[in-house]
């Protein structure tokens, strides 16, 4: 779990806001999953994770929400398909998601679009 996400349930976290819009064509990997009772390392893991991918070349943000049941959904953007499969071969992402699928995740579901428009409030 992000320090983010663990602040806003300590209820210490300031406004949480969206990953604001980039200019297309760009990449959404979204990654939506039903996660297993207890940590087992997982917050630590997210947080080495989060902090990888943001050394990606070509990654630009990611926005991430979990339910009290357990549901999450984190959406990585990306530049190009390049960047997506930087990230993919990375061997310390390779390793958790390995580890997910036998500890973490009950279920899980990846999608990967092409963003073709972007907008936004802000």
């Amino acid at each position: 779990m992000s320090d983010q996400e663990l602040a806003a349930e300590a209820g210490n976290a300031g406004p949480v806001r969206p990953t604001p819009p980039f200019e297309p064509p760009y990449y959404a990997v979204v990654f939506t999953s039903l996660r297993t009772p207890g940590d087992n390392d997982y917050g630590a893991t997210s947080d080495r994770m989060e902090e990888l991918v943001n050394a990606v070349p070509g990654f630009l943000g990611m926005d991430s929400a979990r339910t009290p049941g357990g549901l999450g959904i984190t959406v990585g953007y990306f530049r190009d398909e390049e960047a997506i499969a930087a990230w993919r071969g990375n061997p310390e992402h390779r390793e958790a998601r390995a580890r997910g699928r036998k500890e973490w995740y009950e279920d899980y579901v990846v999608h990967v679009a092409k963003v073709e428009r972007s907008y936004g409030s802000g």
